[in-house]
């Protein structure tokens, strides 16, 4: 009775009156669709286009123009799904990974001879607490680089890449130039693939190989 007080007969009239509200489809599919955008089925899905993808081109060693730009396309899309928002401070980032496709002509070694290119998996290991990076190629050369990681912008995402020692063949020590040095954005983050942008526009597409490995 308390809550009828409240109420008036017209007020009473209009509320019999009134048709009840019904959802449309387009109604139903927006309320129903938001809270399953970014979810984890949503980001294995295209983590798979991405690696189907980039699967046969050798690294992006035979990658034409449409090729690279689907790749590109592809990436963005997951870097849109990004769940790990500060990859600096994560866990995840920490291990050693393996180069599955890149833009960058130097690490593919577009400019040498066939017989000197990096022919089997090249390998970057990442130390974010003790601020160290290694880039290790295996056959033929088994060419290495050991570098500084100094967190850049908020110390989230970005970090100055110094190289520090260059070793030829995979023991030939050779100090790096001052000069040698870049800029790596870790755009995107989870437990088995990371996907990084450089200071001079090249793109990289790496899956976990061991994370337990440190520097």
């Amino acid at each position: 009775d308390s809550l009828r007080a409240g109420v008036t007969g017209k007020e009473m009239t209009v509320l019999a009156t009134r048709p009840p509200r019904r959802l449309t489809t387009k109604s139903t599919l927006k309320i129903v669709g938001r809270p399953f955008r970014n979810t984890r089925s949503e980001r294995a899905m295209k983590k798979a286009q991405l690696l189907v993808t980039v699967e046969p081109l050798k690294r992006g060693l035979d990658c034409d123009e449409d090729q690279a730009e689907r790749v590109d396309k592809l990436a963005q899309q997951l870097e849109k799904l990004n769940p790990t928002l500060e990859p600096l401070n994560s866990e995840l980032i920490n291990g050693k990974w393996r180069l599955m496709y890149t833009t960058s002509e130097s690490i593919l070694g577009k400019n040498k001879n066939k017989l000197f290119q990096p022919k089997g998996p090249i390998y970057q290991t990442i130390d974010a607490e003790s601020g160290r990076a290694r880039n290790q190629e295996t056959t033929p050369l088994y060419n290495a680089v050991r570098a500084d990681l100094v967190p850049s912008g908020d110390g989230t995402s970005k970090v100055e890449v110094l190289f520090k020692t260059f070793y030829l063949l995979g023991f030939i020590p050779v100090k790096a130039p001052a000069s040698a040095k870049g800029e790596l954005e870790i755009t995107y983050l989870d437990e088995d693939l990371r996907i990084c942008r450089g200071d001079k526009g090249n793109l990289f597409v790496l899956l976990m190989e061991d994370p337990s490995v440190r520097l």
